[in-house]
């Protein structure tokens, strides 16, 4: 079974950076896809990115296009979540989450994904 366990977030100002991480643990590539999504307060689980472990591709919400970038590191079993020019609408609790074994269907929905971390809290100020 896969464990997730996400780090990096924090307090950061309008147009600062992090760089979040997942560390995997478990069947790691019994994954197709690793994905990060976010929920901020009084709002519904949204998807910002995916990377697939095989290839590398990946997919981004409209809104972190060109700010954020998702990457991974295969021997390291790890994730990440570059953040740049952070805006306040990106304040949201963030999850690391793997997809389904042998998923490949659509992945940016949360439905494809089994195995997800415990969040960390991504506050930017204006």
């Amino acid at each position: 079974q896969v464990q997730l366990v996400e780090s990096g977030g924090g307090l950061v100002q309008a147009g600062g950076s992090l760089r979040l991480s997942c560390a995997a643990s478990g069947r790691t590539f019994s994954s197709y896809a690793m994905g990060w999504f976010r929920q901020a307060p009084g709002k519904e689980r949204e998807f910002v990115a995916f990377i697939r472990w095989s290839d590398g591709g990946t997919y981004y919400l409209d809104s972190v296009k060109g700010r954020f970038t998702i990457s991974r590191d295969n021997a390291k079993n790890t994730v990440y979540l570059q953040m740049n020019s952070l805006k306040p609408e990106d304040t949201a609790v963030y999850y690391c989450a793997g997809s389904r074994n042998a998923w490949r269907g659509v992945l940016s929905t949360a439905t494809a994904y089994a195995y997800w971390g415990q969040g960390t809290q991504v506050t930017v100020s204006s």
